[in-house]
């Protein structure tokens, strides 16, 4: 963000900041946060979803084997012709 925080209106920190998020910085030290109430209960509920989502869809890590099943199954395909692309 090149604005000046201090001049910086909410619109503008809000359109920036998907990018502000995605850069792995800590969102809560920006400037415009420390004197924007609105911006900080923003970001306090967007938190929020964002915990609340990970709940419901917790990352699940596949089978330490999975990619030898895949090779295998790659593999039986190759063996019997079917890897050959199916008319649409």
């Amino acid at each position: 963000m090149t604005e000046n925080p201090t001049t910086m209106s909410c619109q503008q920190f809000q359109a920036g900041l998907p990018e502000l998020i995605g850069s792995n910085e800590d969102v809560a030290a920006d400037p415009h946060l420390k004197q924007c109430l609105r911006c900080r209960s923003l970001l306090a509920d967007l938190e929020s979803i964002a915990m609340a989502a990970r709940e419901l869809f917790p990352v699940v890590e596949p089978p330490d084997n999975l990619w030898t099943q895949i090779e295998t199954a790659l593999r039986k395909e190759e063996g019997t012709g079917e890897s050959e692309a199916v008319p649409g």
